[in-house]
């Protein structure tokens, strides 16, 4: 009898055991591997190209003062997941004249502000480049396809600043838009705020991003019958 109760509650207990056991185990289900990031050269409208470098082969394009994105150097950004980076080099913009360098006559110091803005007109961040220039070596290179000597034009761009800004994920497009220009030259400074005037340049624009899902399509909305 009482080997027989003994066995009655040795099961009572192990029959919990046996049922959690039984259990089915859930599986996690696999988490899909991040993309890996992309670098790119993004599509770029440039409304006010200036050309391709002589020597860098770059194509250098101007940016002008502006209150529209629209009218600005509008960069296309893909679908990304996370922030995405862009990158450019900002020059400043001068009018090469060699009798005023030979006149040592030639000296300007810029300062160029530009913005980098969602096409809603929402400030980003701002870019700034400064430099000096006297002589020929200080142009960044020259730019094909002018009147001058070697088929060169006379506008060049000068100085060199790396810029590089974090978009956030959502946006699918950012404008490069011109600011203010302060000019330092021999004959006294200057302040340009002109709306249309171009007072920088820039090249090498490259984006850097983990490509993520493209946008839901909008549904129309339904017509009331």
């Amino acid at each position: 009898m009482r080997s027989a109760l003994a066995c009655l509650v040795a099961l009572a207990i192990a029959l919990p055991a046996f049922a959690q056991a039984q259990k089915p185990v859930r599986k996690t289900p696999p988490v899909a591997p991040a993309a890996a990031p992309k670098r790119v050269a993004p599509e770029m409208t440039c409304p006010a190209p200036l050309g391709v470098g002589v020597k860098t082969k770059l194509s250098f394009c101007e940016v002008m003062i502006g209150r529209d994105p629209a009218g600005g150097v509008v960069i296309t950004i893909p679908p990304h997941k996370g922030s995405a980076t862009l990158t450019f080099d900002l020059h400043n913009l001068h009018t090469y004249s060699e009798e005023q360098v030979k006149a040592h006559r030639g000296y300007s110091r810029y300062t160029a502000t530009i913005g980098v803005l969602t096409m809603d007109n929402t400030l980003l961040s701002r870019a700034v480049v400064q430099n000096e220039f006297r002589a020929a070596a200080d142009l960044v290179d020259r730019v094909s396809g002018g009147a001058g000597p070697g088929g060169v034009k006379a506008v060049a761009p000068t100085g060199t600043e790396s810029i590089s800004v974090a978009i956030p994920e959502g946006e699918l497009s950012v404008s490069l838009l011109g600011e203010k220009l302060a000019v330092e030259r021999m004959d006294g400074p200057a302040m340009y705020t002109q709306v249309g005037r171009p007072i920088a340049v820039v090249s090498n624009v490259m984006l850097e991003y983990r490509p993520g899902p493209p946008p839901k399509p909008v549904k129309p909305p339904v017509k009331k019958k």
